[in-house]
């Protein structure tokens, strides 16, 4: 079956969402505008939030009744991926039951996170993400804590314990754990985040600072 090339939408009262977006034979969720880090590097810090050509804010938390609609035939799409420009684990119901929905249909699924999901809700999360993501891609981006204070500015304390820790646990309840670093961020050392990646079990990808999608 050819792959779809159309973008999807969903609106309120007051707004056009773009809540799906597609690249590459995948299709994007975007559930959350929310997150739990204000990186300096993230384009939406530095006047946009386009992805590609999709221009994904959101004026609201989305709700399963509004992306369940537009999933469209999982046999069209090589994976669904839970990405935007907020923490898609801050809206944890409505990923869980898209995400649950998406299993059923014999979709695969990948959730892209900062890692700071069981920091954040105060329990580990890992258990009911592994009934229905297939992969995850954390992000990293640092390989000390003051760095990754200087570039990712989290909002809550002990943020770069507790992804190392999520980095760390996820490869016990997920079989495929991807955590990536930027390359080009002033001071971070890209080999010792391979390490420290490599060291608790998952597997370490490099970006390239300002390419994004």
């Amino acid at each position: 079956m050819s792959k779809t090339n159309t973008t999807a939408t969903a609106t309120n009262d007051t707004a056009a969402n773009t809540l799906v977006y597609d690249i590459r034979g995948s299709r994007y969720l975007n559930i959350t505008g929310r997150c739990t880090l204000r990186c300096q590097f993230c384009p939406k810090h530095n006047g946009s939030k386009q992805v590609h050509q999709y221009e994904l804010s959101l004026d609201r938390q989305v709700k399963p009744d509004d992306i369940i609609p537009l999933l469209s035939n999982a046999a069209d799409f090589d994976e669904y991926v839970f990405c935007g420009y907020g923490e898609p684990t801050l809206n944890l119901e409505t990923l869980l039951v898209v995400a649950t929905q998406l299993k059923k249909s014999g979709a695969k699924v990948r959730l892209n996170t900062d890692g700071l999901a069981n920091l954040f809700h105060r329990r580990n999360i890992l258990p009911e993400l592994a009934s229905c993501i297939d992969s995850l891609s954390i992000s990293l981006n640092a390989d000390t804590e003051a760095l990754y204070i200087q570039h990712c500015q989290p909002k809550l304390k002990h943020a770069f314990a507790a992804v190392l820790s999520f980095i760390e646990m996820a490869p016990t309840f997920i079989s495929d754990v991807q955590v990536s670093a930027i390359n080009g961020l002033e001071g971070v050392d890209i080999a010792r985040c391979k390490i420290l990646v490599e060291q608790r079990g998952a597997t370490f990808k490099c970006r390239q600072l300002d390419i994004v999608g």
